[in-house]
C-alpha cells in the first residue's frame, strides 16, 4: 500500500541513537522507531513509554520507520498502515 502522507516526508537522520525521552529519564525501551518528518526516535509501542505513538500524538508527524537494525518497514499512524521503505530513507535506518 502507499498513502499521500510518503510525498510530504524528507528524510532526516536520527537525531539520538535510542528512544530520546527514555534516554532522558534513564527508561528502558523494546523497538526504536524513526520519524521520517524530523528525525525523532522513539520507542514502540510494547515499550512502557510508547513514545513513537505519542511523538505523532503531539506532532501529527504520520510516518515512522522501524529503526531496529536491518528492518525495513514504515508505518502510516493516520491511514493504519504498513509501507514500504522509500529509498530515501534507507540510508538513514540501520
Amino acid at each position: 500500500m502507499s498513502c499521500e502522507h510518503l510525498a510530504e516526508i524528507e528524510p532526516v537522520p536520527a537525531r539520538t541513537s535510542g528512544c530520546e525521552e527514555c534516554l532522558k529519564t534513564g527508561s528502558r525501551w523494546v523497538h526504536l522507531r524513526l520519524c521520517l518528518t524530523c528525525g525523532h526516535v522513539g520507542c514502540c509501542d510494547s515499550s512502557p513509554g510508547r513514545h513513537a505513538t505519542r511523538h505523532f500524538h503531539q506532532t501529527d508527524h504520520p510516518v515512522m520507520a522501524s529503526y531496529e537494525p536491518g528492518e525495513r518497514w514504515a508505518w502510516c499512524y493516520v491511514d493504519q498502515a504498513t509501507l514500504k521503505v522509500p529509498e530515501a530513507v534507507t540510508p538513514y535506518l540501520r
